[in-house]
């Protein structure tokens, strides 16, 4: 996870980048969100990406001081303002649940509830031209369970990367290891 290749789209108060760990700290009520229900729009969360081109699959490893509602931490991909998904660790109603926004012009949210892991979760998000797939690891019997397909834009290159907010406050502390992104995993989507 070399500096060089990424960049940051709003850069937290606090961050270090240090032997393939990035640790954040995040800034006042920070969010992706657009529109429905709530009625707002808002683009403030820190995303730490670099572009890619055609299809991929990231994955990452998250570890957060999960306390308020709505801190979340996970993988993105981003078009533009208007087009992107967030997916990863949310914390709602006093658990952890996988969360999944797909955003085309409005975005819309799913949840599952998952168990905490003190070793964290590792996510997984793969490109299929206009199809998005999440994935987690699932740890007790090794094997990645899904979570979300969905529709995105295609398009020539995407920005992808870690992202985390804290819609409720600010200073969640997270934790990023082994961020990969490399060719896309088969379009098989029963092993």
């Amino acid at each position: 996870m070399a500096e060089e290749q990424l960049k940051w789209l709003n850069e937290p108060p606090k961050y270090t980048n240090h032997g393939g760990v990035l640790r954040v700290v995040t800034g006042h009520e920070t969010d992706f969100w657009r529109e429905t229900f709530y009625g707002f729009w808002r683009d403030n969360g820190h995303f730490f990406h670099r572009s890619v081109a055609g299809d991929f699959t990231a994955e990452v490893t998250i570890n957060g001081k999960y306390e308020a509602l709505y801190d979340q931490a996970g993988l993105m991909m981003r078009l533009s303002e208007t087009h992107w998904v967030k997916a990863g660790v949310e914390f709602t109603d006093g658990r952890m649940y996988f969360s999944v926004v797909i955003t085309n012009d409005v975005s819309d949210w799913s949840l599952v509830a998952i168990p905490a892991d003190p070793a964290g979760v590792r996510i997984r998000l793969t490109r299929h031209h206009e199809a998005v797939r999440v994935q987690y690891l699932d740890r007790g019997d090794n094997s990645w369970k899904p979570v979300r397909l969905g529709y995105f834009p295609p398009s020539a290159q995407v920005d992808v990367g870690m992202m985390c907010c804290s819609p409720q406050r600010e200073g969640f502390e997270v934790a990023f290891t082994d961020f990969v992104i490399g060719p896309p995993i088969s379009k098989e989507l029963h092993d």
